[in-house]
């Protein structure tokens, strides 16, 4: 059986360095945001609804929040589709998880995005 050329079989996330770096991409993208969120928090005055809102009343922080919902959409896609390809041996079976996997991971950040910016 040949490894290589037209008859080659395919089997498993062989997707490399291109998924890896999106992984810790959008990792330290997350991280980021995170820190961010915790410096203003971190600001002095009470913390409640009026200071929450006014955190995200913001445009470059919509504009970062946008940002970040793509990324974990992004990020939890790269990592879940791995794990059906690698232990989901029936394609019909791993082929209905990856889509039920991509409606809900679109479906989240829309409703996020709709949370944001209340649509």
């Amino acid at each position: 059986m040949s490894t290589f050329g037209s008859k080659r079989i395919v089997v498993g996330a062989h997707y490399g360095l291109r998924d890896w770096l999106a992984q810790r991409v959008t990792a330290i993208l997350m991280a980021l945001f995170t820190v961010v969120l915790l410096v203003q928090f971190l600001m002095p005055g009470e913390l409640g609804y009026d200071r929450w809102a006014g955190i995200f009343a913001q445009q470059w922080m919509k504009a970062l929040t946008f940002v970040v919902i793509i990324s974990l959409a992004y990020h939890a896609w790269v990592g879940v589709r791995d794990i059906w390809m690698d232990y989901v041996k029936s394609v019909a079976v791993r082929l209905t998880l990856q889509v039920v996997t991509l409606v809900w991971l679109v479906a989240c950040a829309g409703w996020a995005i709709q949370v944001l910016w209340r649509l």
